[in-house]
């Protein structure tokens, strides 16, 4: 019974079942419904200004980011659950609203706050509590997520497009730029990583214009006329949108969006210019540069942007709908990835764990830690996506930019002229980076040269230049005052190479001149003049020097550098006694005496054996060796020469003493009928031995260099004139005067121009680099200056100028031609004394190997009854000598021997000798008959070799 009755039931219940399942694999029924009742709600916090414009947009588009998210991914286990708290634009309010959120709804993370200042204090909030605080527009870099690890930049680093921004100054060639900020932690954040930027491109920053967040119009007129009164006209502005607003419409206002002015905004400007009053930007923007991050727009951005601003009028129905800028793409990415890391880290819920120590007898000492913080902000971490803004992808906790966008305002909105990326630089095209550059751009006040950046203050104040008065040396600054007008004119070298390089300038610099009379003072103090800012600069013989360039910028020079001395000269008087030995160095004479050696000795070796001229007693052999080679000096040799080795060494010597002689004659002549100057001193060394007078010129710093060099205060003089100059060489120190002035060169070279007869420049040059004109330190003057001082000192301009107040250089001769030494050194001639050594030294060779293979048997029988080497060699030289002594077998030439033969030798042979003729005739070598046309033979009683004429 029990089973019939439950056999219908069951009949029933798997009937309904089957379709169940039927319909709900047809429809997906069945997941809709697990989902509605398996999702996991997790709490996220949203921290805006919800009375700004910016602050209503945003939430829109966080509100579409979730719920686009769960349409496409229905099936997710978790659902996120916005919580939004206004912070009414203020830190204390964003930090209260995290605490609420934190204590009342202990939500997983916060997105948000929208300001930097704000969020300062949120992610202290966060870090404490370990909840992940994700911010879409709090850039500022002095927040630094190494600092703060559940900080999460979902936004660009302000300092990311600085490299953009310094890139565009290099690119137009200023050299300067005046930041204007915010007085908020978004502004003073980017202001030491500009400076960093702007020094990488060789731009400086002058001066930092402040401008307070709540600034009325008066604070921001009065800033900018401090602008104004300033050299500099490149800005550099970076504030939120509204302040920035107001600052152009007021520096439109005072005329400052006009010709010379360059505008840069930063990306908290740049980004919503769209959503500025077009009358602000159409009439005060007009030529501002901006910088902002590139988003490609694609058709997700468009489809959005109509969604958005539907969705924007239902939530707004007072406010006009606009598109979202990138803004509310970053905030719309960042609600994206809040619902992805959600998903893969907080299965559970979020309840916080009681802190284990601290204060807990306030709100924030009781929120405890979040469980799922650190899981989550891991998550967040490896998110990476294709977002609204661009690729998602977080690095070292930030949202990294690789393109900044270039525009131009011009109209109504800005116009795209390049882009930026840290590989490629500045380009016109993101996919050509070849086409590099910035296209046309539109200025402030619409001039057809680009602004150079600086113009003189608009107050009509001119450059005041400072001019000494010099009381001597005037040909470089001369001051005069008419008595009749009382009208003052500084004319001089100085003044005339500034006003040239001044007239090259591509723009005008008023200025004028203001004489100071520095007599009294040194130009240490002159020149910090500038410094102190009683001068805007100073022209004059103004010496570039190191501890100058401490308080002032100094141009090129353009001037010859260098400090020196001139000396008194005197003449060479030709009465000397011994002048006829100055022609020739010590070297030289050394060298010449070697040579004549070296020649007698080579011929008398050469000839000694076959020329009986060359024969006789040791003494007399050496004098054949001295008078032979000297007596080529004066006249012909009378010694016949019988080999023609010695005939080739001697042409080549009388070639070389017509040489030496004519060099000779001709120095000698020079000495003693041309009037030869010398110094009277040429060494510093011999100064300070001396303990000499030592001149300068007055006010100059060459007195504190005399000092270092060991000259002591009480020997320096000081003089002003170039007559002084003169009057106290003249007299030297035994009379008053100096023996030595030290000056720089260029004016040591007017006196010389002027007395190039008495005195003498001498010693080393002490490096100095020259005369320069003085400016402030960063003056945007000097580079300009300084490229036009070299383009007139490579042209003929500076030559001009030279000659019209020194004179023509080649009127008095060049004394260094004078001061040379008109000696001849061994130097001068060492080709000549080579070719005449080698020849000589390869005669000898020469000479010695035939002797060698023509008497070998000899030598090696002479030699070998020796036992040890001296004695070989003494036997070997003697054979070598005593052949044609006279006394023991005198030499008969060739011919005499040839009229003689046996016969007749018979007939005048003395008993005795005859007997002995055919022993003799017997030992005849046939080796010396036919090279030598003699006979060598040995005598029976007393065993040595001798020589007879050779028979036909």
């Amino acid at each position: 019974m029990e089973r019939s009755l439950h056999l219908p039931f069951l009949a029933s219940s798997f009937v309904f079942f089957c379709c169940f399942s039927f319909f709900a694999g047809r429809y997906d029924i069945g997941v809709l419904v697990s989902a509605q009742n398996s999702t996991v709600p997790v709490d996220v916090g949203v921290i805006l200004h919800l009375r700004s414009l910016p602050g209503k947009r945003s939430r829109t588009s966080i509100s579409m980011a979730i719920e686009d998210f769960y349409a496409v991914h229905s099936n997710y286990a978790t659902r996120v659950v916005l919580h939004v708290k206004d912070s009414e634009n203020e830190a204390i309010g964003a930090a209260a609203a995290a605490v609420a959120l934190l204590k009342d709804v202990q939500v997983t993370a916060i997105i948000g706050p929208m300001t930097s200042t704000e969020a300062d204090f949120v992610i202290q909030i966060g870090n404490k509590t370990q909840v992940p605080v994700l911010s879409f527009s709090a850039s500022s870099p002095s927040l630094s997520p190494a600092h703060t690890p559940f900080f999460v930049r979902t936004t660009t680093n302000d300092s990311s497009q600085l490299g953009a921004i310094a890139a565009v100054t290099q690119y137009f060639g200023w050299r300067q730029a005046v930041p204007v900020y915010e007085d908020s932690e978004y502004g003073a954040g980017i202001v030491p990583f500009l400076i960093d930027a702007l020094q990488a491109v060789d731009a400086r920053v002058p001066y930092r214009s402040v401008i307070p967040t709540e600034a009325t119009s008066d604070q921001i007129d009065k800033e900018l006329y401090k602008l104004m009164t300033m050299q500099t006209r490149v800005f550099v502005v970076h504030m939120p949108a509204v302040l920035g607003a107001s600052l152009f419409r007021r520096a439109y206002q005072l005329g400052m969006m006009d010709d010379g002015y360059v505008w840069i905004t930063t990306d908290g400007i740049t980004n919503v210019l769209d959503l500025l009053d077009q009358r602000t930007v159409a009439g005060a923007m007009q030529g501002v540069i901006g910088v902002r991050p590139y988003v490609n727009r694609s058709e997700e951005i468009d489809d959005f942007t109509t969604r958005f601003k539907r969705r924007f009028r239902q939530d707004n129905p007072e406010l006009e709908p606009t598109d979202p800028t990138v803004f509310q793409l970053w905030a719309y990415d960042t609600a994206r990835a809040v619902a992805m890391a959600v998903e893969k880290a907080v299965p559970g819920g979020t309840t916080f764990q009681s802190l284990q120590s601290g204060n807990n007898s306030t709100d924030l000492g009781r929120l405890g830690e979040s469980p799922t913080g650190p899981a989550l902000l891991e998550a967040i971490m490896g998110t990476g996506f294709r977002g609204l803004a661009g690729e998602f992808k977080l690095v070292d906790g930030q949202l990294q930019s690789s393109a900044f966008e270039i525009v131009n305002v011009n109209g109504k909105s800005g116009r795209t002229i390049g882009f930026w990326t840290p590989g490629n630089g500045i380009s016109r095209g993101l996919e050509s980076t070849d086409d590099t550059g910035l296209r046309s751009v539109i200025w402030p006040g619409e001039p057809k040269d680009v602004p150079k950046g600086w113009e003189m203050p608009t107050n009509g104040k001119k450059l005041r230049i400072a001019v000494p008065v010099k009381h001597g040396f005037d040909q470089f600054v001369t001051v005069t005052t008419d008595p009749a007008t009382n009208r003052t004119t500084v004319t001089g070298f100085c003044i005339d190479v500034f006003q040239a390089v001044m007239d090259s300038l591509p723009y005008a610099v008023p200025f004028e001149y203001i004489p100071v009379d520095n007599s009294s003072d040194s130009y240490d103090n002159f020149v910090y003049q500038v410094k102190l800012k009683n001068f805007d600069a100073v022209v004059g013989d103004t010496t570039i020097l190191a501890n100058r360039t401490q308080f002032v910028e100094f141009t090129m020079p353009y001037t010859e550098s260098g400090v020196s001395m001139i000396v008194p000269v005197e003449g060479n008087k030709s009465k000397n006694m011994w002048i006829f030995l100055e022609p020739l160095t010590v070297d030289l004479w050394l060298g010449s005496l070697a040579f004549f050696v070296l020649t007698g000795f080579v011929v008398w070796v050469i000839e000694h054996r076959e020329n009986e001229e060359f024969a006789g007693k040791p003494l007399d052999q050496f004098g054949i060796i001295f008078y032979f080679a000297f007596s080529i000096l004066v006249f012909s040799h009378k010694e016949k020469l019988q080999s023609n080795l010695t005939r080739f060494v001697v042409i080549i010597w009388v070639f070389v003493v017509l040489i030496l002689t004519s060099s000779y004659t001709a120095s000698l002549t020079s000495m003693l009928t041309v009037q030869q100057l010398q110094p009277t001193v040429t060494d510093v060394n011999q100064l300070l031995k001396s303990g000499a007078s030592i001149g300068y010129q007055d006010g100059s710093f060459v007195a504190g260099m005399l000092k270092r060099m060991g000259f002591k205060e009480h020997k320096l003089k000081n003089y002003s004139t170039i007559e002084q100059y003169a009057e106290a060489l003249s007299n030297g120190s035994g009379n008053g005067g100096v023996d030595a002035f030290f000056d720089e060169i260029p004016y040591l070279r007017l006196v010389l121009s002027q007395h190039c007869d008495d005195f003498a420049m001498v010693g080393p040059t002490y490096k100095t680099d020259g005369f320069g004109f003085v400016f402030p330190r960063g003056s945007p003057l000097v580079p300009d200056i300084s490229r036009a001082i070299l383009s007139i000192t490579e042209g003929d301009r500076m030559t001009e100028i030279e000659k019209a107040w020194f004179g023509d250089p080649t009127s008095c001769p060049t004394q260094s031609n004078n001061l040379a030494s008109s000696s001849l050194a061994f130097r001068s001639f060492g080709g000549l004394f080579l070719i005449t050594g080698v020849v000589s030294v390869l005669a000898l060779l020469i000479f010695l190997a035939r002797f060698i293979y023509t008497e070998w048997d000899e030598l090696k029988a002479a030699a070998g009854r020796q036992s040890s080497l001296w004695k070989k060699m003494v036997v070997l030289l003697r054979y070598y000598h005593e052949v044609n002594d006279p006394r023991t077998c005198p030499t008969l030439k060739r011919d005499d021997f040839a009229a003689l033969n046996i016969g007749e030798m018979n007939q005048h042979t003395q008993p005795g000798v005859g007997a002995a003729l055919p022993h003799l005739v017997g030992s005849f070598s046939p080796v010396s008959i036919s090279n030598h046309s003699r006979l060598s033979f040995t005598s029976p009683e007393e065993g040595i070799s001798s020589t007879e004429p050779n028979s036909p």
